[in-house]
């Protein structure tokens, strides 16, 4: 039966929580990975895509950061686990700061001369 993690509330999101959370480098690739993604996606289909380098304890706490941050939420289901980005939660809270985070990372990883 699926269960949704542990996860901050909306009134709760603290941005001091979440910029510390989106500071590791290897969080923000992840993040960004599930903020392509429109539909929840397999969290170890995003290790695959984005190819970290990191061990399996490393990228499951890096999850847990960012779902204690409450930027994702996380849905077990056996031994799988899924996960979506809180969109909408976000946008509530701190109208553009995904898309500005997210949008520098892009502007940042773009070939210079572009």
């Amino acid at each position: 039966m699926p269960r949704t993690l542990p996860e901050p509330s909306v009134d709760s999101f603290d941005l001091t929580v979440i910029l510390s959370a989106l500071a590791d480098p290897g969080r923000r690739t992840l993040m960004r990975a599930l903020y392509e993604s429109v539909d929840p996606i397999d969290c170890a289909v995003v290790v695959e895509r984005v190819d970290l380098g990191l061990s399996n304890p490393t990228i499951s706490h890096h999850y847990r950061v960012l779902r204690e941050a409450g930027l994702t939420r996380t849905v077990a289901e056996g031994r799988k686990r899924v996960v979506r980005v809180r969109r909408d939660e976000m946008e509530h809270r701190f109208p553009g700061l995904l898309q500005a985070i997210l949008g520098s990372l892009e502007r940042s990883e773009a070939p210079s001369g572009e």
